[in-house]
């Protein structure tokens, strides 16, 4: 079977940069990740008071043991989508030129979308301050961790599984491609577990940005595929024990829930997750 982790980062990179039409696309996706996540998040630590900061760490976080193995899963976010497009050049060539196109300025219009949130109110949590393995020392220096409702991590790759099976059935191949498609759900499932291992984020991160891919693309990620994914997190991880991971999913869910119950009448999308911010400010 093949792979999409097979797939070379390096010749994909260099098969975007060489179609301008994808070269163009990903200039403008890596002008939004950089302005929409580093930049805004720097100025807003260097100049901090313009926009208020709600801590939104939840008890239950504790029952999620901090696990530093878990740090190569998590800094996979970006490849794990990368791979992707190699997937589709390696499988479709020039017949995977529009799906690729569409899939990085999409991926653009999501760092925008969560700005939305962020220019209204930041968001941090507790985090180790655990520095002995280099890959932790790298997350320290390049994220100030100001941005954690929604967590752009979680919807990256909540976005790469259900574009990908989006693309594929499009193509006529989400049958054949199955084994393919099962991975990158999978893919998905863990990334987001590595978020809450290496305490990045809170559980009440999780369900914020799945009620912001929800409003983000409804048809890509209805409540039924919320619902479903949290369902099918902290399956044999063995940590945390089987009762406190029904706790956590269940939370997760009912605030991914209210969350919508409340976008459903919102003035706009965000609203419902300043809401939830505003009491919890604290600067």
């Amino acid at each position: 079977m093949d792979l999409v982790a097979d797939e070379s980062i390096g010749m994909t990179v260099l098969w975007v940069f060489s179609i301008p039409c994808l070269r163009y696309a990903g200039l403008d996706c890596i002008k939004s990740i950089f302005y929409n996540f580093f930049f805004r998040q720097f100025k807003a630590a260097l100049f901090p008071g313009r926009i208020p900061v709600s801590p939104v760490d939840h008890p239950l976080d504790e029952k999620i043991p901090f696990t530093p193995s878990w740090v190569g899963i998590y800094l996979d976010f970006v490849a794990f989508w990368v791979r992707i497009l190699g997937f589709l050049r390696s499988h479709y060539r020039r017949g995977g030129i529009k799906p690729a196109r569409e899939f990085i300025t999409s991926m653009g219009r999501l760092y925008a979308f969560a700005a939305e949130t962020y220019t209204k109110n930041l968001s941090t949590t507790k985090r180790p301050r655990y520095v002995a393995r280099p890959r932790f020392l790298l997350i320290h220096i390049v994220d100030p961790h100001l941005m954690c409702i929604p967590s752009l991590h979680v919807m990256v790759v909540i976005f790469a599984y259900t574009q990908f099976r989006s693309i594929l059935r499009s193509l006529g191949d989400e049958e054949r491609f199955a084994p393919q498609i099962r991975e990158i759900h999978r893919g998905a499932l863990s990334i987001t577990e590595a978020i809450l291992y290496v305490k990045q984020h809170s559980v009440n991160c999780i369900a914020a940005a799945m009620y912001a891919m929800t409003c983000f693309d409804p048809l890509l990620f209805p409540q039924s595929e919320g619902v479903d994914f949290v369902t099918r997190l902290f399956r044999g991880t063995g940590h945390p024990g089987p009762a406190d991971a029904d706790i956590i999913r269940g939370h997760i869910t009912d605030l991914y829930l209210t969350f919508l119950e409340a976008g459903a009448s919102a003035e706009t999308w965000e609203r419902p997750l300043v809401d939830f911010l505003r009491p919890r400010r604290g600067g």
